[in-house]
């Protein structure tokens, strides 16, 4: 897998916001949880102006402004120079733009502040698998994804998926992508992905079945309705797979996955 898009898919995982200090528990295999920042009120006003920053950064950095981003960050420290959301948007900025020392030592800063936050652990997780520390990836990706307070865990739970694919372990991935749909159902990188390895496996039906819900829920993309082709063509399904080929020339004409179509590279 690229790096790129391996960022993407923790930017979009990670949400900012917080405080200063957040409440902490104990629990499941002794570790640490905490409340995510971003679910807590903001305890001094140093804090409140360096959040506001933050979610600016923030929102920046979903458009790809990550040199805003970063700016709005060191705006954030400025304020309250011990804010972990901010170290958090600068790791997730320098990892996007492959400055990794330095994305490592933000990430690591932003755990020092609040080392339960599940937001936090579950971008460093992702972090680490990309740097080929997978095990130690997949532990943070498990604190995340195990923390009571997480309202996401569908979050974490993908991204140990998709560690898990890199150490070309599809077993592994396939159950990690089936806890992610059973916690977010419209997960749609979940299905995809457990269509792609159903595939992959020979069970054509099973499949057929995950991207049926995939489409029933968010737009069909060149790639999912590519591998819904090579899927019905399996089958012998022809209508259904006209029916792909002509989504792939009417709503993909510029795409590689026609491409590959118009070759006859199904495979």
């Amino acid at each position: 897998m690229s790096l790129k898009p391996t960022l993407l898919a923790c930017a979009l995982a990670a949400v900012l916001a917080g405080c200063a200090t957040n409440p902490a528990s104990t629990a499941g295999e002794g570790a640490t949880v905490s409340r995510p920042m971003s679910d807590i009120t903001p305890a001094t006003p140093a804090d409140s102006r360096a959040r506001v920053h933050v979610d600016l950064g923030m929102a920046y950095f979903e458009i790809g402004r990550y040199d805003v981003a970063l700016d709005e960050a060191k705006i954030a420290l400025n304020d309250s120079p011990d804010y972990p959301p901010a170290y958090h948007l600068l790791g997730l900025a320098y990892m996007l733009i492959e400055e990794n020392g330095a994305a490592r030592e933000n990430f690591e800063r932003a755990l020092r502040g609040a080392p339960g936050d599940p937001d936090f652990n579950n971008s460093y997780g992702w972090f680490l698998c990309t740097q080929g520390e997978e095990q130690q990836g997949l532990e943070k990706l498990a604190l995340a994804a195990r923390n009571p307070y997480y309202r996401h865990p569908g979050r974490p739970l993908t991204n140990a998926g998709l560690c898990h694919q890199r150490l070309k372990d599809d077993a592994a991935a396939e159950v990690q992508f089936l806890r992610a749909v059973q916690a977010d159902p419209a997960n749609g990188q979940a299905l995809y992905r457990l269509a792609d390895i159903a595939y992959r496996s020979g069970r054509y039906d099973q499949a057929r079945s995950h991207l049926v819900r995939l489409h029933q829920q968010l737009e069909p993309s060149a790639a999912s309705v590519w591998l819904g082709l090579r899927t019905e063509r399996r089958l012998g399904n022809h209508d259904a797979e006209a029916s792909y080929a002509s989504q792939l020339r009417s709503r993909f004409a510029e795409s590689e996955e026609l491409k590959l179509f118009n070759e006859g590279k199904y495979e």
